[in-house]
Parts: structure tokens; sequence; C-alpha cells
């Protein structure tokens, strides 16, 4: 396909599948459900939105979020694991800084202190060059590499892992890995329009693994967390009312 298409839009598709792990019979509704997973796979224009997107977008003052499931999040603690290995030419220190730019948009403090928890979700990060994309079991690493993603069209794919069925204050978020598809030209694009720029999209799918789905309403085509993109975007870089307030309903203010 042609790389340097100077517009390109893609839509995240979501696939909830579950892993069953043990059945026991409940009077009432479980505190924890199966170990499941949820996919979100971005496409170029021309796919459509994807039926039964999962969680409901409260407004919220200017803008609105939209939670990957009600009351799923991050419990503990995780670190990330960042493989750079890539068929562009792009630096580590290039790969590491762009992601870690992204990681410092969702824990700085300014957004969220996520609900005074001693959960530093995104801090630290080791680099690696052995990360796979787990496709049909968690390995309990948090990864993020580059790949070929075996569809046409597909930009990014983030597969977030955990409890997502059950009473809501029982969910937990457990894992996710995120892959950049090597069909498409990564870097800066504020240095080259017509790459697809890592640190915008990173900072998106992070988004996935902090426990936010994708909004499509015209009006929050400014928010990180719109489930649309374009080469040469950036925008995505720096979260927006709706992306704050979404974190901050889960972690807290």
């Amino acid at each position: 396909m042609n790389k340097k298409l100077s517009s390109l839009i893609c839509v995240a598709l979501i696939v909830i599948i579950s892993i069953p792990i043990i059945s026991i019979a409940f009077a009432g509704k479980p505190d924890r459900g199966p170990l499941e997973k949820i996919v979100f796979i971005h496409y170029k224009k021309g796919y459509g939105k994807p039926e039964g997107t999962p969680g409901k977008p409260p407004k919220v003052g200017e803008g609105d979020y939209k939670l990957l499931v009600k009351g799923a999040k991050w419990k503990t603690t995780e670190p990330i694991v960042i493989d750079p290995d890539n068929p562009d030419g792009l630096s580590e220190a290039f790969i590491v800084s762009a992601i870690t730019a992204s990681v410092n948009e969702w824990d700085d403090g300014t957004y969220s202190d996520w609900g005074g928890v001693p959960i530093d979700l995104f801090g630290g990060h080791s680099t690696v060059h052995d990360a796979t994309f787990d496709t049909v079991t968690p390995d309990g690493r948090n990864e993020i590499l580059f790949g070929d993603y075996q569809q046409e069209g597909v930009i990014a794919v983030c597969i977030v892992w955990g409890y997502f069925g059950g009473r809501p204050s029982g969910r937990e978020i457990i894992e996710f890995d995120i892959m950049f598809d090597t069909d498409f030209d990564w870097g800066d694009a504020t240095v080259n329009p017509e790459v697809m720029d890592l640190q915008n999209i990173a900072t998106h799918e992070l988004g996935h693994g902090a426990g936010l789905g994708d909004l499509y309403r015209p009006r929050t085509s400014e928010e990180t967390m719109y489930g649309y993109s374009e080469y040469g975007e950036t925008k995505k870089r720096t979260l927006e009312s709706g992306d704050i307030a979404g974190i901050q309903f889960l972690y807290g203010e």
C-alpha cells in the first residue's frame, strides 16, 4: 500500500473476548467476572465506526469521555516495557522520549493524583528487545512495540486485559499491550508532517490502557480519546477537558 498518503484517518474497532477461568453459581451479581480482553484496532477511513462500542459517554463540562467498562481501572502499580526495534530507523532515544512524553500526559498530577492511591500507573519504564504482543493470554508486562499487523489499513492496536464483569467495584485492569503497525511511516510529525506522529498515537493508546474508550461525536474531535487520527496530526499529544475529566472520574482529582 502507499505509505506516503498525506491524509489518513483511522477508526478504532473494539472487540471483547472472554476467557473462562472458573464457573461459579452466584445468588446475585458476582464480585469478579472472568478474565477478558478488549481489543482496539485502528483502521483507515472506509471501515466505519464499529457497533457495540462499550461504555457510555457521560457529559462532562465542555467535553465528553467514555469509560472502557464501568468500574474497570488499575488497582496495582505497573511499569511499562518499551521495545524500540523498528524498520524506520528511529533511534531508541527518540522512541523512549516520545512514549515517556505520552506517559507523562496521563501520569501528571496536574490532571489526576490517581485518587490518592499509591499508584504510579505509567511511571517507570524499561527497554527490551523481546517484547511480545499478547493476544491469547497476558504475560504480566505492559508492552509497547512495533509490529506487522496482518490486516490492511491497521495503524495501531491496543489490547487491554482485565476483569470486566461482575460488580463494578470488583472490576480491574491488569495489563495492556500496544503495537504500532509497521505498514506506516512513524516519526515526529512536527519535523515531517507526512509521518504518523508516534507521541500523538501513543498518548491516545495509553488512554485505553488507563481505562478510557474512544469518542466519535464531532464535538469531541479535539479530545485525545477522539477515535480518528491523521498523518501529521499532533493535537492528541496533550489532554483536553474530556480526557482529564475521564481520568479523574476513574482515579480521583
